[in-house]
């Protein structure tokens, strides 16, 4: 039974972290935009969190939405709960890489008005990973 509980532990503890595959992809990605690509950085991660763009015609950025604190709850502009985005808070969070490509087309798009590349994408995830 203790190993048992002992593996559950550790699955919970796994999925608290982005998809390995995840990242995987999009280091390939990055590296084929540019062969130059050195790895992911959370701190440009937490950058684009914060990058306010105002291509939606006012002023915006990710935490409009998803709060300062990604690990709190946020609110859609239709007042609509958005879980918490750092997978210490959710678990699930970055473990479904279609429903993180869906999002990130969507949020992208709202935000800076066009497509991030794969390395903000595993920058973001990066350093969403990263927090306690």
């Amino acid at each position: 039974m203790r190993i048992f509980w002992g593996l559950a532990g550790l699955c919970v503890v796994t999925l608290a972290h982005a998809n390995p595959a995840l990242l995987d992809n999009y280091a390939r990605e990055a590296r084929a935009a540019d062969p130059a690509f050195a790895g992911f950085s959370a701190e440009r991660g937490r950058a684009l969190y914060f990058r306010e763009s105002s291509a939606s015609g006012k002023p915006m950025q990710c935490a409009s939405c998803h709060t300062a604190n990604p690990r709190q709850p946020g609110k859609t502009p239709a007042f609509r709960q958005i879980e918490p985005l750092a997978p210490v808070a959710n678990p699930m969070r970055f473990t479904d890489a279609k429903k993180v490509e869906k999002w990130f087309r969507r949020n992208c798009d709202d935000v800076f008005r066009r497509e991030c590349s794969a390395q903000e994408k595993g920058d973001f995830v990066r350093w969403l990973s990263s927090l306690p």
